[in-house]
């Protein structure tokens, strides 16, 4: 891998739920030897002894900018971010009808250097945190529209198994060599 010689070069890989996030971040860390951050709400949640609500969903944010502040600040010259204050926005939006102000503060502040939006182009597989299998498509839409009015550099990843993983590389391998000219 050719290395970076800017700051920490920001990939936050985002989109519906069940659309391999996870599974994604962790290839695309595993391939590069670079840091990623997992998900903060899925271990919020899971501590959680109760079911969540729309107050959660600011401590979620609160815990999410600051672990990600903490891997900026390691000094890597790229991470990969298992989704970011967008998802928490678009969810607070498509659940609760309103977003708290300092989700929107940072949401409006906070970038990435690529976003990898993931076509929901997969099964859908249950999991005690999903909750949302039949909208994936209506969501990812407006995923798409929220990078889209922002301006913000992204590439929509689909396919399954090593094809979707192949192709991000791809992309994040491109985006280096950019920024490396």
């Amino acid at each position: 891998m050719e290395k970076i010689t800017k700051p920490t070069f920001k990939v936050v890989i985002t989109g519906p739920e069940c659309t391999g996030k996870s599974t994604l971040s962790r290839q695309l860390s595993e391939y590069f030897e670079q840091p990623w951050l997992p998900e903060y709400a899925r271990t919020y949640l899971t501590d959680l002894n109760r079911r969540y609500k729309d107050d959660d969903l600011l401590e979620i944010a609160k815990g999410q900018i600051n672990n990600e502040d903490e891997v900026l600040s390691n000094g890597a010259s790229l991470a990969f971010f298992d989704t970011s204050i967008e998802v928490i926005k678009v969810w607070s939006e498509w659940k609760y009808k309103k977003c708290d102000p300092y989700i929107l503060d940072h949401y409006n502040t906070r970038t990435a250097d690529l976003y990898l939006l993931l076509l929901p182009d997969m099964a859908w597989e249950a999991d005690p945190l999903r909750e949302n299998p039949h909208d994936r498509d209506i969501i990812f839409d407006i995923y798409k529209q929220e990078l889209e009015s922002r301006n913000k550099p992204f590439e929509i990843i689909s396919g399954l198994g090593l094809l979707r993983t192949k192709r991000a590389i791809r992309i994040v391998e491109n985006e280096i060599k950019k920024i490396n000219q």
